[in-house]
């Protein structure tokens, strides 16, 4: 038992103080703290005071039985008000031009203490903005040191991009060597934009463009969205988490001029029935095994860069986007007899990656197609985050807009197709399908739900059976789990134990992409568990529950691409991959145990 604010509070297994204050029902103030990371205490905001007079950080300290602490005396307050004045006079404060503008915590904070004048001057160096990633833009200028961002991209994804560079005062955040975020190996997953409380880590925006597309008579602007984004855009206009606000969504597109809205979860089918036909084909040759899937792009990105030799074991069978976008600017623009130059494809999508990925120069069937090298299959991506502002701007009361449809052609989606937003979803999704593809008989019950690969752990196993075949599977999200779990495959020469492994680089897929709206820490998971349950609900809702039986795949497949595979099909809805390891030379294979700037990082010894 804890005594907390005069309160008597129970606590058991709670790692830290932190925590236990929170379960009590306390606002805590914080800007370093994440539950899933390791303990940093350096912005000092969520300093306590004992029955004794000392203060100390909540978050570094131990609960025990007896304790009796204050969370909120004039002492404390006196602190937090300095602690902020000392960060907003080393700050950059354009605060009404920021893109963090309403959801930054420093601003939040500032406000919520009463912080209305700042003594100090800043003594600082002005930083050059970095616009080099087509997905992050970081503003040295508005970071406040609380390394969110380093311990993410490290300890989550195991990439070691940031850290801390020289001491003190000169004290900053930036990539080894002071390279420019596109120099390094960032895959662009957008965990750190997501873990940044102010403006200094933000996606890069591209409201602009889509705006004046919109807004060109001569263009037909066409989107799609993508199944995680329903599930959290709702949170953006005070809908609680998890809300599934499609029908709103398409309502507020329609309204802001879209010519056509289509639902990405048909791109999903397309991609479980190439994806599952795939699969099936290595089955009969033999291999090679493991087949991984492609549909996340940041992982992509990570295989290309850091294990080109597992390139020949990745699906060739492109992203849901990256399927339907192709299709819509040939297929579609022949029914229609559009010229496909005026044409818009605007992909709405919860990852940043994606800004990347469109810009692959693989991805440009439509423009091969037409034998236009100027046509590229998707030309504009917009995250959840940049709709949602793109919504306000556009002053539409969303929360109460009335349901609209999709467009008809690729408006129905199976419930595989739909489940594709959450960790595990792309491997059930396939497994549906497979299994008809190989038996010809419809999917067993067992399968649907497939428990064993639900859920927001990082690493999911699992045993499938099909016919005389035991097949060993996996979903992983988050890099740094997939980084220790194919190394170990490799350390145990195991990796033809597994059959088929899906990996996804956010925490929980892509219902916790970098592009989502931004969650406040301490509910994340809270949050992600909620989007989790309404994706599937969903799927439940839906009698239709494999790609196969999604009766608009087979007319595109009658009408277009003859059958999974064909020729046709591999031209327009695959893809290859390309070893990028020497690229950007050492930078491109640097490891956090090889990154000067990693805490992971180890000196060659002198035997070495």
């Amino acid at each position: 038992i804890m005594y907390i604010d005069g309160q008597r509070v129970p606590f058991d297994g709670e790692k830290n103080v932190l925590a236990v204050i929170r379960k009590a029902g306390i606002d805590m103030p914080t800007f370093c703290y994440y539950s899933e990371l390791s303990v940093y205490g350096a912005c000092r905001m969520c300093v306590v005071e004992d029955e004794r007079g000392k203060i100390d950080a909540s978050c570094s300290m131990e609960p025990r039985d007896g304790m009796v602490i204050r969370t909120n005396t004039a002492r404390l307050l006196k602190h937090r008000r300095m602690i902020l004045e000392l960060m907003l006079s080393s700050h950059c404060r354009d605060c009404t031009t920021c893109e963090k503008n309403g959801s930054c915590r420093l601003q939040e904070l500032a406000l919520r203490f009463g912080v209305r004048h700042v003594r100090f001057k800043d003594t600082r160096p002005h930083y050059e903005i970095d616009t080099s990633s087509p997905a992050i833009v970081r503003d040295p200028n508005k970071c406040i040191l609380c390394g969110d961002c380093i311990r993410v991209c490290e300890e989550m994804q195991g990439m070691g991009i940031l850290n801390f560079a020289h001491r003190g005062s000169d004290l900053v955040v930036c990539p080894a060597f002071d390279r420019k975020l596109g120099e390094t190996n960032c895959i662009s997953c957008g965990q750190c934009a997501a873990a940044c409380p102010t403006g200094a880590i933000t996606i890069f925006n591209e409201i602009g463009r889509g705006w004046r597309a919109l807004h060109d008579p001569k263009k037909r602007v066409v989107f799609q969205i993508a199944p995680a984004v329903r599930v959290a855009v709702g949170e953006a206009f005070g809908l609680e988490p998890g809300v599934n606000a499609i029908n709103k969504l398409v309502s507020a597109l329609k309204m802001m001029g879209a010519d056509e809205v289509y639902d990405t979860t048909f791109g999903a089918d397309l991609t479980v029935m190439e994806e599952a036909d795939e699969f099936l084909e290595r089955l009969k040759k033999g291999g090679p095994f493991p087949m991984f899937t492609s549909c996340c792009p940041a992982w992509v990105e990570f295989a290309e860069t850091f294990y080109p030799d597992l390139l020949q074991h990745l699906s060739s069978t492109k992203s849901p986007i990256s399927i339907l976008s192709p299709v819509i600017k040939t297929y579609f623009a022949q029914q229609k007899n559009i010229d496909p130059k005026k044409i818009v494809n605007v992909c709405v999508t919860p990852c940043t990656a994606k800004k990347a990925e469109i810009r692959r120069p693989e991805l440009s069937a439509a423009g091969l197609f037409w034998d236009e090298p100027e046509i590229r299959d998707t030309d504009i991506c917009i995250t959840t985050r940049e709709l949602a502002q793109w919504i306000q701007d556009e002053n539409i009361d969303f929360a109460n807009l009335e349901d609209g449809q999709f467009d008809k052609a690729f408006g129905e989606a199976s419930g595989g197709g739909r489940i594709f937003g959450n960790s595990g979803g792309v491997m059930e999704a396939a497994i549906r399908t497979a299994y008809h593809m190989f038996t010809g008989r419809p999917t067993p019950k067992d399968f649907i739900p497939f428990e064993p690969v639900r859920g927001l752990q990082g690493v999911k196993k699992a045993t499938v059976i099909f016919g005389h075949f035991v097949l060993h599977v996996a979903a992983i999200s988050g890099l740094g789990n997939a980084r220790a779990f194919i190394d170990d495959l490799i350390k145990n020469d195991s990796f033809e134990d597994y059959s088929f492994i899906e990996v996804m680089a956010c925490p929980g897929g892509c219902i916790g992409g970098g592009g989502q709206p931004k969650v406040k820490l301490p509910q994340v998971k809270k949050v992600q568990e909620a989007r989790t349950a309404s994706i599937y609900k969903s799927d439940e809702e839906t009698d239709v529950k494999a790609s196969w039986q999604n009766p608009e795949i087979e007319v595109i497949y009658e009408a277009f691409l003859d059958e999974p595979l064909s020729e046709m099909a591999e031209f327009t809805l695959h893809t290859y991959f390309s070893d990028k390891s020497d690229q950007l030379g050492r930078m491109k294979n640097l490891t956090p145990q090889t990154n000067p700037m990693s805490p992971k990082y180890k000196p060659p010894t002198t035997e070495e």
